[in-house]
Parts: C-alpha cells; structure tokens; sequence
C-alpha cells in the first residue's frame, strides 16, 4: 500500500510503498477513506517532540473495516469507523475512572511497528495510527462505527480536533450555562472549543486570536465576543464587568499564550491547557496568587473523550444543527498532495485540511 512518510525531521514527506502488519487477535484492518491534518503531525513532523524514524504519521481519519481479529466485538466488517488514537483496555484503575486516554494497558501493537519498508525496515506507525496511509491496522478499542450515510470528510474530523475541542468543555472543564469564557486559538480545536461553550449554554464567549480572519469565524462558530492578544483583557473586563471570566481554554500550543491566560480568569477560575508547546517550554507560575484566588489549571488531552460515548452525541448534535462540521473543513487533497495539505494548514491559511484516499 502507498503512505507517506517521514524520513527527517522538517523536511516533506515521502511518498512510499509500505507493507502492513498482520492482524492481531483485538485488531481491526481499515481501508482508509479520509485522514485530516491535525497540527500535532505537523508538529511531529517537524520534530517538536521527537520521536522514532522514518514515521507515517495521521491520525485523524475514517474509512471501512476490511478485517478483525477473533476476539474482536462490537465492529463487524463493512463498518464505516471513525479511527482515534484513544486506546482503552476499559479495566485499569484509569480507565474505570473514565480516563480512556490515560489507559495503563499494554497493547499488541505496542510490540509490533505495524508497518515495513520494502526493504523490511520497521517503519512506525506514529501517534498509534499512522493513517497518512491507504490502511491501518489499530486495536479495536481506536475505532467507533458511525452512520454509513456520513460523509468522510466529516466523519474523519471526528476523530481528533472535534472531540478535543468540544470535550475540552463537556468532559474536561467545569462551564455550563452560567459561565464567562475565553478559548485563546481560533484554529481547528478553538473553534471546537467554541462550539462545545455554545451547546452547553455560556452566555458569554470570548475568542482571541491573532489573524483577525479567524476572529471573523470565530463569530459564525458561536464566539458572542472576539479579540486580539493586545486588547484581550480589554474586551474580557467590558464583557464580564471587570471581573474577568470563569473559564479560560488555551487551544494554542503557546506558552505565552497560557501566562497571558492566567490573567484572565477570576478569582475562583479555571484554565483548561489544551495545546501542547514543544518540549522542554517552562511558564512562571506565583502560587501564593493562585492559591490566594483559588485558581485552577488543568490539562485536557484529547477532551477526556469517551469515543464511544461522545463520537455518537457529536453525531447528534451535528444532525440536529448544534454542531459545525462542514464548515471546518478549508480543502481537500489526494495523497499524492500531502505536503501540500500540511503546508497549507502550518502557515495557517485553513482551519482543517483533508486527505481523500482513492
């Protein structure tokens, strides 16, 4: 099968034949119809967090099962699925607790690359999917079936930015109807975030960004306020009554971002870090301030998602008009074009890119 790899860190990715790993017991095969382009792979890709080469990475996608393992349950062949790199045993102490993303299990593709080269080099298959590819083979517990009448393109957002934004409000934060918010990051999972504010009700909702364009989206995805860094707090004290806002959500892999964040939020408030940084970023905390004004901050990977649970709700809601999908995405490229895709969405001229496999 074609995929496209990466050799070196911040360089194109290539496109090569590969060949796939054999089918393990809880396994699933999944003829790959759609993969979008999350900031993460680029990322990755440029080497912001390291990592083992060569590498496919993608991991935002959707496509058909065309094989399962024999203990597989609950997906059948023929499934449309959404693919995650969630994987949850469903029995560890995390997972009992409703942290998936945090699941403690050893899996059979832990010990097995999933990919070669043709030359029988181990190629991996990165962020536990390696979906910029026409298959993958992941644990069943990555996959959720999905209504076959919906579209790819829609279906492979799912996967990732949508349920990192929007569940970075519903599963991770404490906002409802009552609070004041600021998502920081107007990209692909901001906007999510802004959404997932909307749905539960908050009555105030703040965008800032730097592109003035984003701010523009911003408004249609549900944000009642908008603003630049420079004149943020500004805009949060006109909004709030000088008192600064409950819930701050940093979608941005900034550390400037999340300092400038804490001086949003009120006494009592709570800042949610969504975006990562690249490794080895620090930010200057005063704890007397935090402790003093009963701040606090938490992370959110992946919107402390439940696929299983939250992947059909998002659906729903979608259905039901709640939800933007459609609108995130800006293009939609062949494998062929990757790079492309990938270039396009890192100088920010797109909220969501998505590769069609043939």
């Amino acid at each position: 099968m074609k995929a496209a790899v990466c050799r070196e860190f911040g360089k194109p990715l290539v496109l090569e034949e590969v060949s796939l790993g054999d089918v393990g017991p809880t396994d699933v095969q999944v003829d790959v119809a759609a993969c979008a382009v999350c900031h993460s792979d680029i990322h990755y890709a440029e080497g912001a967090w390291g990592g083992y080469l060569p590498a496919v990475y993608g991991h935002e996608a959707a496509g058909v099962i065309t094989e399962i393992g024999a203990d597989v349950k609950d997906v059948a062949v023929g499934d449309h699925v959404v693919v995650t790199l969630i994987r949850s045993c469903g029995e560890c102490s995390q997972c009992e607790r409703g942290n998936h993303v945090f699941c403690e299990s050893k899996f059979t593709a832990d010990d097995n690359s999933r990919l070669s080269s043709g030359e029988g080099e181990d190629v991996l298959a990165a962020m536990l999917c390696g979906a910029f590819a026409e298959e993958v083979v992941v644990d069943q517990s990555q996959v959720v079936a999905v209504p076959k009448d919906l579209d790819w393109t829609v279906a492979s957002l799912l996967a990732c930015g949508v349920i990192t934004g929007v569940g970075a409000v519903t599963n991770t934060s404490s906002i409802d109807d009552t609070s004041t918010v600021v998502v920081v990051g107007a990209g692909g999972v901001g906007l999510n975030a802004i959404q997932g504010a909307a749905i539960v009700g908050a009555p105030v909702i703040i965008a800032v960004d730097l592109a003035e364009e984003k701010l523009d989206i911003a408004r249609n995805f549900g944000a009642t306020h908008v603003a630049t860094p420079e004149n943020a707090r500004d805009m949060i004290r006109e909004a709030t009554g000088r008192k600064g806002v409950s819930h701050a959500i940093v979608s941005v892999g900034s550390s400037k971002a999340i300092s400038a964040a804490l001086r949003y939020i009120e006494m009592g408030g709570e800042l949610v870090i969504v975006g990562m940084p690249a490794s080895n970023q620090e930010i200057e905390i005063d704890p007397s301030i935090i402790a003093a004004a009963g701040h606090r901050i938490i992370g959110s990977k992946m919107g402390t998602s439940q696929i299983r649970r939250d992947i059909p709700q998002l659906i729903e809601w979608y259905r039901d008009g709640k939800l933007k999908l459609d609108e995130l995405v800006s293009g939609t490229y062949g494998l062929d074009d990757i790079n492309a895709a990938i270039d396009n969405v890192a100088n920010g001229a797109t909220i969501r890119n998505v590769v069609l496999m043939d």
